[in-house]
């Protein structure tokens, strides 16, 4: 076992862990956020996607130990309160989601993708950047098409900041 503290959505978290538990684990299974899915635990479908101090990473291949004192942001923590992040209200007003299981880290995700990127995004990069995610309910036009409306809207606010 292993003591191991970081910071979750905003919150000090401290936990006694075994030493191969697994990131997506520690969330959905001590601290109760259920939005990060768990759906190869290969790294192969990105259901799994949180922010790990900025930067997404698929937390089905981290261990809890790697992630020791970091700061990880998770789906339930990018809304301020009951106003969506922009890239959520996104993927609703474009339909960028069908049964809603990829839904979560698709949207962590993208909004990664549009944080290196900024402004300069285009299809073909949001495609290319998308691969490692995969959703088996549709064929990405409207995903494409949500991550491109987010990141304008993600940049005129960040513009008023």
């Amino acid at each position: 076992m292993s003591k191991v503290s970081l910071t979750v959505n905003g919150k000090l978290v401290t936990a006694d862990v075994e030493d191969r538990t697994l990131l997506v684990h520690l969330l959905r299974d001590h601290l109760g956020l259920t939005g990060t899915h768990v759906g190869c635990d290969t790294s192969q479908c990105g259901c799994c996607v949180v922010h790990i101090d900025g930067r997404a990473v698929k937390s089905c291949t981290t261990l809890v130990g790697q992630v020791d004192g970091a700061d990880i942001t998770t789906i339930e923590g990018i809304s301020k309160g009951d106003e969506l992040h922009p890239m959520q209200a996104a993927f609703r007003d474009n339909h960028g989601l069908q049964c809603g299981y990829c839904t979560p880290g698709m949207i962590m995700s993208a909004i990664d993708i549009v944080h290196r990127y900024g402004g300069n995004l285009d299809e073909e990069t949001v495609r290319h950047e998308l691969e490692g995610n995969i959703c088996r309910c549709t064929g990405y036009h409207n995903i494409v098409k949500s991550v491109l409306d987010a990141a304008s809207r993600m940049n005129v606010a960040q513009a008023a900041e």
